[in-house]
């Protein structure tokens, strides 16, 4: 079931929160690909409940770890889910435009770019995205912490920009668990 109309944002984070549940119990992704659903979705339009900032990591799938299917969830994806001006757009078109109740910021543990800002690597472009974590973290160098702190660098810098309920969260790679770490409106 898709659609965001009339849902509040403690609706939306619990729908969230039973996507992950059923994540963790299923074998195979549940969420609806079918092709009425296509269908209906080219015809209507998305409807997210959602909005998902989040790691460009193969690993993390946000439609498969909510048991969402299409339309859902409007997905934002950059590498340690550093939050630019695209990013920022893309999260402010969800929310004025789609009407998402929600913007969910979520980072993961054995994040590859956090730990690389752990460790004052990057070159190139990669660099852009390493110091503005190395920003966000400090001096921190645990894995987990660095990610919420990340995290919550993230959640702050949206909170400011845009009138919306903002929550942060981690994806646990090794189990598949979210933890909902803030909630901001």
């Amino acid at each position: 079931m898709s659609g965001s109309a009339y849902l509040t944002p403690a609706e939306a984070l619990e729908r969230l929160r039973t996507g992950n549940e059923a994540y963790l119990k299923a074998s195979v992704p549940s969420g609806d690909v079918s092709p009425e659903i296509r269908k209906k979705t080219c015809r209507e339009g998305q409807s997210p409940y959602a909005v998902i900032v989040t790691c460009s990591d193969s690993r993390v799938i946000p439609e498969s770890i909510f048991s969402a299917g299409i339309g859902e969830l409007f997905v934002v994806r950059s590498a340690g889910n550093v939050i630019g001006e695209h990013e920022l757009g893309s999260v402010e078109y969800a929310v004025e435009h789609l009407r998402c109740p929600l913007v969910v910021v979520m980072g993961h543990t054995h994040c590859g770019a956090v730990n690389a800002a752990i460790e004052r690597q990057g070159h190139g472009h990669v660099k852009a995205i390493t110091d503005r974590i190395a920003d966000a973290i400090g001096g921190e160098t645990d894995d987990l912490r660095a990610c919420v702190l990340n995290v919550k660098m993230a959640v702050s810098v949206l909170s400011a920009e845009l009138d919306c309920a903002v929550t942060g969260a981690v994806y646990h790679i090794e189990d598949g668990r979210v933890e909902f770490t803030q909630f901001k409106r």
